[in-house]
């Protein structure tokens, strides 16, 4: 048996054509497509039946993980029973390529409940588009199936039209990637818009000490908290430098007396500080560019917010 890669690449390029003819065809109707979208006051059902219905879990998902609240409702399943899922301020978006499917059977309810309708179909004639407040033309000019008779173009068109109503409205919400990110908490996305104060050492568990606290004190309070490092400040509870193990050591080689001195002698004055907005992917950068493993975390009066370790980076995997 031989494999023809020309009717693969004949494939491709049937597809690639039928979203190019999209393009072209894109007016004032996507726009109201999209406006409708934005002006939805609950959720966006998307309902479609055999290949069109797997098209549309793929534009709830991308709907729903965008910042836009959306599910899929299974055509068939619709009219025995899931009906109910429609209220009257959600928005139905229905694919159907011939518009004349079993999609039919949820229309009445559609059109009781008062929820808008938006078609998506290569038959801007059919009993679906005559129904919907507006329709957006999915028509291709032949399936990449050799028999023409497998949905394969217009599947194709129908998801990037998905794609292209969900990042329109995107851009439309002023959706950004720290939302993208809050919606996606357990992907590499998430760790990269990350804030310092979600991984931050704060409250009673920063280490802090006085300018005028004892070294025995210090060292006690470096250990107790485990960080290699202790905050010092002044009377107004502002930072006014850091001690790290480092310090220690350095200045046990060449101050006599050590534990008879106080905080202030063996500080590093002005350490480099963040906010607890900062990304912790910049936090990152800056321990790495200054080759340190702490940061203290400050607000606008220089009041200790907290410390982010390099170790808690290690956590996320960003290290």
């Amino acid at each position: 048996m031989t494999i023809d890669l020309n009717l693969a690449r004949k494939v491709l390029q049937t597809e690639a054509d039928a979203i190019r003819s999209l393009m072209t065809s894109l007016d004032g109707t996507f726009e109201h497509a999209v406006q409708v979208l934005l002006d939805c006051k609950g959720r966006v059902i998307v309902t479609g039946i055999g290949k069109s219905g797997i098209i549309c879990q793929k534009i709830a998902a991308t709907f729903s993980s965008t910042g836009t609240p959306a599910m899929f409702l299974h055509a068939a399943e619709a009219v025995h029973g899931d009906l109910g899922v429609i209220q009257s301020d959600d928005v139905v978006v229905a694919v159907s390529y011939s518009g004349e499917t079993e999609i039919l059977g949820v229309l009445e309810t559609i059109k009781r409940m008062g929820a808008k309708l938006i078609a998506i179909t290569g038959n801007c004639q059919s009993m679906l588009a005559k129904a919907a407040d507006v329709v957006i033309s999915s028509r291709v000019s032949e399936e990449a199936c050799p028999l023409n008779l497998v949905p394969t173009a217009s599947t194709t068109a129908a998801l990037a039209l998905g794609d292209a109503l969900a990042m329109t409205l995107l851009v439309a919400k002023g959706f950004k990637q720290e939302d993208f990110a809050n919606l996606h908490p357990g992907g590499k996305v998430a760790k990269r818009w990350m804030r310092v104060e979600q991984l931050m050492t704060g409250g009673d568990q920063s280490p802090i000490v006085k300018m005028t606290t004892a070294m025995p004190d210090v060292i006690y309070e470096m250990s107790s908290k485990k960080l290699g490092m202790s905050c010092v400040v002044d009377e107004r509870n502002a930072l006014v430098g850091i001690i790290t193990d480092g310090d220690l050591r350095r200045h046990m080689m060449g101050v006599a007396n050590l534990l008879t001195r106080c905080a202030a002698d063996i500080m590093t004055r002005n350490p480099i500080t963040i906010r607890r907005d900062t990304l912790a992917a910049e936090a990152l950068n800056i321990l790495e560019r200054h080759k340190i493993t702490s940061l203290v975390v400050v607000d606008e009066a220089k009041t200790v917010q907290g410390v982010v370790h390099l170790h808690d980076l290690w956590r996320t995997e960003m290290v």
